[in-house]
């Protein structure tokens, strides 16, 4: 479990392929709520 203001790193797979690259800014969101945001910092293909 992360709490605010903690760091993580992460290794996820997407359900649907999108154009990604590294930099990019992401949010994850749930029930119409930000619960996590980031930055791509690497892609494994």
């Amino acid at each position: 479990m992360c709490m605010p203001g903690d760091n993580v790193t992460m290794k996820i797979e997407l359900i649907t392929p999108i154009a990604i690259e590294e930099g990019l800014r992401f949010a994850i969101r749930e029930g119409g709520h930000t619960v996590g945001a980031g930055v791509v910092s690497a892609i494994e293909k």
